[in-house]
């Protein structure tokens, strides 16, 4: 027997139309636990819904979307009640759905919440505890998978923004088990043996359970106890991994990690430029300020007539000199006026005036004055002073 072949297209729409025709899939209420949620800017709603051993994709549109009173997201449990058909381009079935409800948080979100907590507690997240990244880092060690597309857009990016940098790859498994210890064994062996100035802890988006590799206690105390300043970039812009509350800086994407650890060679040259012309800028101000004090001190009695400030303090001098001169003249010219008037009183006072008009003054041998005859006998010899010389007589 022969079998004429069929179009791709033609085999999904004749496995569509089946599963339309069940009534079955036309109306099956499933419950699950969401996993890689996403919200489309066009308000639809794409999501996987799991269990212990299966997944199937969902959508919810955005004329289902406006009935929800609650907002779903990763790890949360519930029910939904759609269609399942089938997407002809992609040749994958998935539930269309119309209604949904809360049935719990999943099991992974419970531990995340929990592990959180308990690091919040403890003081992981604290600000105080995170080091700066260093500004022109020399070597940029990558924690990440060897293979992939996240790798070549540190690669990419960093070496487009500045070319000097190296890039040291720590290959490591970013998800799977067994992935959380050699992530945080690698952080540990990039510090014992100091490889680089900084490191990027990065893996592409993915589901809950992809990601949890970075929400495991054993690597949030490894970033944490780095010595080496730790950017994380794990998954989308939304997702948020424990690794993202403990280290340093967080990045939305692994290329948005590589532009915060490399600044951008260009403008740094610029910014030196711009430096370069503001100083000499400032040099230049500063010098004719310089120029125009050197000409008003040049110009400036001090320096054209050196001498004059002197000569003027001497003329001064000299008046203050004559002025005491004239002092102490006029003191000594009064001093022997006074003394005059007072020898001339003296004078007239004096008992040797006396004796000019013929008196004489009569005194004994041990010079006393005789002032009356009870002071003298007979035969006595006193002295005679007259005006013009002594004689001495004797008592008869």
């Amino acid at each position: 027997m022969k079998y004429e072949a069929i179009t791709v297209t033609k085999l999904n729409q004749y496995i569509k139309n089946r599963i339309d025709e069940d009534e079955y899939l036309n109306n099956v209420l499933v419950k699950g636990e969401i996993s890689n949620f996403k919200h489309h800017y066009t308000g639809h709603m794409y999501f996987t819904l799991k269990d212990e051993s299966s997944l199937i994709k969902c959508i919810m549109f955005k004329s289902y979307t406006s009935n929800l009173n609650f907002v779903p997201k990763d790890g949360m449990k519930v029910r939904i009640l759609g269609t399942v058909s089938v997407f002809e381009r992609d040749g994958v079935y998935q539930i269309y759905c119309k209604a949904m409800q809360e049935d719990g948080l999943g099991d992974l979100y419970t531990k995340y919440n929990e592990l959180k907590n308990k690091l919040e507690a403890e003081g992981l997240f604290n600000k105080a505890h995170k080091r700066k990244i260093p500004y022109m880092p020399r070597i940029i060690g990558v924690l990440t998978s060897q293979t992939g597309a996240v790798i070549r857009d540190i690669i990419n990016v960093s070496t487009r923004r500045n070319p000097n940098v190296y890039i040291r790859l720590l290959p490591v498994p970013v998800q799977g088990e067994g992935a959380s210890e050699k992530i945080a064994k690698a952080i540990k062996l990039a510090n014992e043996n100091n490889i680089a100035d900084v490191l990027i802890l990065a893996r592409g988006g993915g589901s809950l359970e992809d990601l949890w590799p970075f929400n495991e206690e054993i690597v949030a105390r490894a970033i944490y106890d780095s010595q080496i300043p730790i950017i994380s970039s794990v998954g989308h812009e939304t997702d948020f991994t424990i690794a993202d509350f403990v280290a340093d800086l967080r990045a939305p994407t692994p290329s948005a990690a590589a532009e915060l650890a490399v600044p951008e060679i260009d403008e740094i040259y610029e910014k030196i430029r711009e430096y370069q012309r503001r100083y000499k800028l400032d040099l230049k101000k500063k010098i004719e300020l310089m120029k125009l004090r050197y000409e008003k001190c040049i110009k400036s009695k001090s320096f054209s007539e050196p001498l004059q400030k002197i000569n003027e303090r001497y003329i001064k001098i000299d008046i203050l000199n004559q002025k005491l001169y004239l002092s102490i003249s006029k003191k000594i010219g009064n001093s022997k006026n006074e003394a005059v008037s007072l020898i001339s009183k003296l004078d007239a006072l004096s008992p040797l005036k006396t004796l000019t008009r013929g008196y004489c003054i009569a005194t004994t041998n041990n010079g006393k004055i005789v002032n009356s005859v009870k002071n003298i006998e007979k035969n006595d010899i006193i002295n005679l002073k007259f005006k013009d010389g002594d004689k001495n007589a004797k008592i008869i």
